[in-house]
């Protein structure tokens, strides 16, 4: 018996698909071999290396760069991390002094409110003055007690020119009043801007009243002076409110805040410390302007 037929006695079932697999057998052994592929040349071998090569190489890099990138936003993190931590100390360590101290809420200004002290100079009791018109400096006192500005003058002359009522004059001025000496007895000629009633013990005076030039430190302004002989008093100039007006403040703590102006004849101003002498705070029996 062949060997066929005991496979199908046995296994009757596998028996039915034996004929087919024998038959599937015999078309692959029927079938030609595809054609081998051809062998490559040397030099496709190596392009083909190559191409490989930087294929990699790309890959390579694009991972470097991801790596990079990754650490720069991690050391980033890392250094926004460390600073919002230092914000938080520094704010429990506030509230910590606000649990241990009162709370104080400043008042709420006005943007635009101004200080008294906003763009006025601070004048000391005393200070040196220029009279740039006559070219020189004169000790003056401050004093927010009289009205109008005073300097000392004697020799006053009255006069007219071109219909305008004038004065002609001379500084009055002692031998210890320092002062550019060559002017010290010179004319000085201005108009005549108005006249005061001054009320005095002995009775009524009637003073002619000069603009002129004055500088004080950064002040430079036109001054109005009532003309009046002050040699028996220690300061030739009388600075009043009307000068300090919406300008200067005085302190009167301080004295010579402001350096002496310089004029050609006179000593240098880092010598003016010389001549600042304390002299006591005179009493001006000038009376009052009416």
């Amino acid at each position: 018996m062949s060997i066929v037929m005991r496979i199908r006695r046995a296994f009757p079932a596998t028996a039915l698909a034996i004929p087919a697999l024998l038959g599937g057998c015999a078309l692959l052994q029927g079938e030609p071999e595809p054609p081998p592929e051809p062998a490559l040349t040397q030099m496709q071998f190596e392009s083909r290396v190559v191409q490989l090569e930087q294929q990699l190489a790309e890959r390579c890099d694009v991972h470097h760069q991801l790596l990079t990138e990754n650490a720069n936003d991690t050391r980033r993190l890392t250094a926004d991390v460390r600073e919002v931590g230092s914000l938080l100390r520094d704010i429990r360590s506030d509230i910590d002094l606000l649990a241990d101290e009162p709370v104080i809420i400043p008042a709420q200004c006005e943007e635009d409110a101004e200080s008294p002290l906003d763009n006025k100079e601070i004048l000391g009791r005393s200070e040196w003055i220029g009279l740039p018109d006559v070219g020189t400096y004169l000790k003056a006192r401050v004093d927010s007690g009289a009205s109008t500005s005073s300097l000392s003058a004697t020799d006053i002359t009255r006069f007219e020119r071109d219909g305008d009522t004038w004065v002609r004059f001379k500084l009055a001025l002692g031998e210890d009043d320092v002062v550019v000496e060559q002017v010290r007895d010179e004319w000085i000629e201005a108009p005549v801007i108005r006249r005061v009633r001054i009320l005095q013990a002995a009775g009524e005076e009637s003073r002619p009243v000069v603009r002129m030039m004055m500088t004080l430190g950064p002040i430079r302004e036109q001054v109005e002076f009532t003309l009046n002989d002050r040699s028996h008093l220690n300061y030739p100039v009388l600075l009043g409110r009307r000068f300090m007006m919406d300008i200067a403040m005085i302190d009167v703590a301080e004295t010579y805040l402001h350096p002496r102006p310089e004029f050609p004849g006179g000593r240098p101003a880092d010598e003016a410390s010389e001549d600042e002498v304390m002299d006591d705070d005179e009493n001006e029996a000038n009376g009052d302007e009416s």
